[in-house]
This record gives structure tokens, C-alpha cells and sequence, in this order.
């Protein structure tokens, strides 16, 4: 397991080119902390989707990922990025993505498969600052 610390964190996403962003959407609950991380250095707005896919022990909880709390959005005009901790089959994220179908949307992880991933060369799991 890798660890990283919220100073590793906060300094590769300061090493990132990322667009202009209005709106960070956060998928709860891995990617609400990485997301306020993200809406804070970008000056965005946050907002979260709760999304539910795995369990604590990260073994698929459904067969597909599932939308707990369906959000009511003003979303026209907006520059989006949406934020998760991890995307490995890109399924969470690409059931957001549904959600978000016709708006300006780009995706960002803290590893695995996004338009931006801040920490690409991660292969293992990682033992976040945030998580217990």
C-alpha cells in the first residue's frame, strides 16, 4: 500500500494544468475530500453526487454502480470537473458521466483512468490521509 500525505497531495495537484473550472462535483464518498481539495485550489464551486459501487473492503457492492441521492443541479453554462479518489473500471465515474450527459464536463481521479489523473504512475492501493 503507498502512502500519501495531504502535502504530496496538495503539491502534485499544484503541478497539474487544469482547465477553467466553474463547478467541481465530488462522487461520495472516496472523492468529496480530493474534490474539496480540488474546488479550494481551483476558487470553484463544490457540489457532491452520492454514488455507491463498492463496499469498506472495495469488492463490488451492486452489480453496477448506484445513485443514492439524485442531485437537482443549475448546471447550464458551467465548466465541470468531475472527482473521484480511484477509477479502475471507470464505472462510477462513467455513471456520473450519464448524469452530466450534454453539460461541459471533464473528469479527474487521484489515480487510475480520468481525463487528469494526479497520480498516474500509482499502480498499488493507497493508504489516503483522509481515510482511517
Amino acid at each position: 500500500m503507498v502512502p500519501l500525505s495531504f502535502r504530496e497531495i496538495s503539491e502534485r495537484l499544484k503541478k497539474t494544468d487544469l482547465p477553467e473550472i466553474d463547478l467541481v462535483i465530488g462522487i461520495g464518498s472516496g472523492g468529496i475530500v480530493p474534490a474539496g481539495f480540488v474546488a479550494f485550489h481551483l476558487n470553484a464551486e463544490l457540489q457532491v453526487i452520492t454514488l455507491n459501487y463498492r463496499d469498506e473492503q472495495n469488492n463490488p457492492r451492486y452489480d453496477e454502480p448506484r445513485i443514492l441521492q439524485k442531485p437537482e443541479w443549475q448546471l447550464e453554462g458551467k465548466r465541470i470537473l468531475l472527482v473521484d479518489d480511484v477509477s479502475v473500471s471507470g464505472k462510477t465515474i462513467n455513471t456520473a458521466l450519464e448524469l452530466l450527459k450534454g453539460f461541459n464536463v471533464k473528469t479527474m481521479a487521484m489515480k487510475g483512468k480520468a481525463d487528469y489523473v494526479l497520480f498516474p504512475e500509482i499502480k498499488d492501493c493507497v493508504k489516503w490521509p483522509w481515510k482511517p
